[in-house]
């Protein structure tokens, strides 16, 4: 069984959910207290052993490779002014040689169209999906949890996690073949499902691992929901053939692109450091006043 070695994040997403905001900023660099949303996705790939990242990007979001680059003229202040525990953070943060590649989605056809535009750099081995709006920690890196999933049971994983309640029908919906600890094989998957004929109450979150005969099925699939190639779609179609997992990941959820959700993530990012979260606590509870 080859090793998960390659992540594809999905970024050419215009951010409509967090307007005005990611008007000129990209909203995968919309910060999470003092780092970009991006940082914590690209440091849970690194935990979870990803070599090289994939960035799917599109118009205006230049600033995104931008970030992945040295700053000389920053990083000359920073070695001028004697900032060298900021300056190490900044540089450790950089990727090694040939860990990203960036490739064009020119037209924002849907999810699937996205993963299949890095057909060339995956190739032909197991690969991740990493939502970059989709932040999410654990005790274990969350896409950790679910290469190991794969290498346990092989073929493709999708991490789930329960819907608030009465919301199933809201979202895309997992179907299981029995319900027995955490990791369960898959029966199919419904988008949207009418409400009160949920097959769970487990939604599909932002973390993949999936085989590469995935990209000769994206190359025909027809559009679906939204009038874009959908992920979902192409995913059921190789479930024919190949055996799906739902991981019911350990950890929480914050949904960047989605205001309150940036705000959720903000609070308990800053609650939980150990140089802040004190002051960000007093903060919090002084507006609560």
């Amino acid at each position: 069984m080859k090793p998960v070695r390659k992540a594809v994040l999905p970024v050419a997403g215009l951010g409509t959910r967090v307007l005005p905001g990611s008007k000129t900023v990209p909203k995968e660099l919309l910060n999470v207290v003092d780092r970009p949303i991006l940082s914590y996705i690209v440091a849970e790939g690194r935990a979870a052993g990803i070599e090289h990242f994939v960035f799917v990007t599109g118009r205006g979001k230049n600033a995104i490779e931008d970030y992945f680059d040295h700053h000389i003229e920053l990083e000359a202040q920073l070695q001028a002014k004697g900032k060298t525990a900021l300056l190490a953070e900044i540089v450790g943060e950089l990727p090694k040689p040939g860990e990203m590649s960036f490739v064009r989605q020119m037209q924002p056809h849907g999810l699937g169209h996205a993963v299949w535009c890095a057909r060339d750099i995956v190739g032909d081995e197991p690969f991740a999906v990493m939502l970059p709006d989709m932040l999410m920690e654990g005790p274990v890196a969350p896409l950790k949890q679910a290469i190991d999933a794969q290498a346990k049971v092989g073929g493709n994983i999708i991490v789930v996690e329960p819907c608030p309640p009465g919301e199933a029908h809201k979202y895309g919906v997992v179907a299981l073949d029995g319900a027995g600890g955490r990791l369960n094989k898959m029966t199919g998957m419904v988008e949207k499902p009418p409400k009160g004929t949920e097959p769970s109450n487990l939604f599909i979150s932002g973390r993949y691992v999936l085989q590469p005969e995935i990209f000769a099925i994206l190359a025909d699939q027809e559009r679906g929901a939204g009038n874009e190639i959908q992920l979902t779609d192409a995913m059921a179609t190789l479930m024919k053939s190949q055996a799906f997992h739902a991981l019911e990941y350990e950890g929480t959820t914050y949904d960047c692109g989605d205001k309150i959700g940036l705000l959720r993530a903000n609070v308990a990012f800053a609650l939980k450091r150990t140089d802040l979260g004190g002051d960000a606590r007093a903060a919090v509870l002084d507006l609560l006043k």
